[in-house]
């Protein structure tokens, strides 16, 4: 009784100080973004109202990466008021292990991480989808329904006859519209000594608009093998992609909500695409709770000193720092895994997982010795 006491005692202390953390983080975040997003504009005659929206709809995204930070010094305030308070030399005269009132903290990190991919990610994907649809609109002055990149928006479609490139200058989203065209046609190798496709045409349209179950050109000009350009005022072509696969094509990892990822690094695959960095995304998403651990027992391992010995101060540098390691590790493991140098399932799960070891090796040779 008294040990289960004590371990829900520690774990709403830890709760309270990393509710204060993200209410006060969350608020610093939203003003300062807030002030980005006034200087960014300060040509546009947007009202302040849509400054404010912007800053609503990116914060959920820019918490998502704040969370190892608030666990981190949430933990640090936590165990070292703790310490301060000699209520920890209370509870370690009464002969209960670190380990049992730190595990009620441990499941209550993993139930914040488990909310935060289950919950809190969905909403930040569809709020910063928003966002930067209505970014598009506000800042840079164009249709929010508008995508294009520095060399144009590329998309392959395979069939059991052939497979198609397709590229466009522009496209609009919202009715899947595309201008200033070019297609080219592949037919699949014929023999087994030669497998690979065949170009068989070339398209070039003013525009193309999606329709179901094809793709409808106007303007089309067709240009075949061995025959002279034909110019066709309106052209189908079949497809079996949907509006909502291709509109899919645009999103980054981070506006995709984790229980689509899956789905979606499938239909990238089928397509054509490459769906490593969404993969990537996804296990880092899965990962993050281990994440969250490991921030506590960093911290922990320089919370726990008492007062009285001395050096409470470099040894919370130490943490801090310990913390923002294990952070920047993370990130750069990722790059990595992004660069293909390693795979996904080590990039993702590396980082946390030796943190999580290096912080109960430690606690385990503070204790036990």
């Amino acid at each position: 009784m008294i040990v289960e006491t004590i371990g829900r005692y520690v774990a709403r202390r830890f709760a309270f100080w990393f509710a204060a953390g993200f209410s006060s983080l969350a608020a610093i975040i939203f003003l300062l973004d807030l002030v980005e997003h006034v200087r960014r504009a300060q040509r546009s005659d947007a009202p302040l109202f849509a400054f404010v929206q912007l800053s609503l709809l990116k914060l959920p995204h820019l918490l998502m990466d704040a969370f190892p930070f608030i666990v981190l010094f949430a933990a640090m305030v936590c165990f070292g008021r703790l310490a301060r308070t000699q209520e920890l030399p209370v509870i370690r005269a009464a002969g209960i292990s670190v380990w049992r009132f730190l595990g009620p903290v441990l499941l209550v990190v993993l139930a914040i991480g488990a909310l935060r991919v289950v919950a809190l990610s969905p909403l930040a994907a569809t709020l910063f989808a928003r966002y930067e649809a209505l970014e598009a609109e506000v800042l840079r002055g164009r249709p929010a329904s508008s995508a294009a990149a520095q060399n144009g928006f590329w998309l392959r479609q395979g069939g059991a006859e052939g497979s198609a490139v397709i590229h466009a200058r522009r496209v609009t989203s919202a009715r899947m519209e595309l201008s200033e065209v070019v297609i080219w046609n592949f037919a699949r190798g014929g023999s087994a000594r030669d497998p690979s496709d065949r170009f068989v045409s070339r398209i070039d349209a003013r525009s193309a608009r999606l329709d179901d179950g094809a793709w409808v050109l106007s303007e089309a000009t067709v240009a075949e093998l061995d025959q002279p350009p034909r110019q066709i005022p309106a052209l189908r072509i079949a497809t079996d992609m949907t509006l909502a696969q291709i509109q899919d094509a645009f999103a980054a990892p981070e506006t995709i909500p984790v229980w689509e990822l899956p789905a979606f690094v499938r239909m990238l695959e089928n397509a054509g695409f490459s769906g490593h960095r969404h993969l990537l995304h996804l296990h880092r998403l899965l990962a993050s709770p281990l994440l969250l651990v490991a921030m506590v027992l960093l911290a922990a391992t320089v919370s726990f000193r008492f007062p009285r010995r001395g050096g409470i101060l470099t040894m919370t540098v130490l943490g801090i720092g310990a913390g923002f390691v294990v952070f920047f590790s993370a990130n750069l493991v990722s790059a990595l895994g992004l660069s293909r140098a390693i795979p996904v399932h080590l990039a993702a799960w590396s980082p946390a997982t030796i943190g999580a070891l290096i912080g109960a090796a430690i606690l385990f040779h503070q204790e036990d010795g």
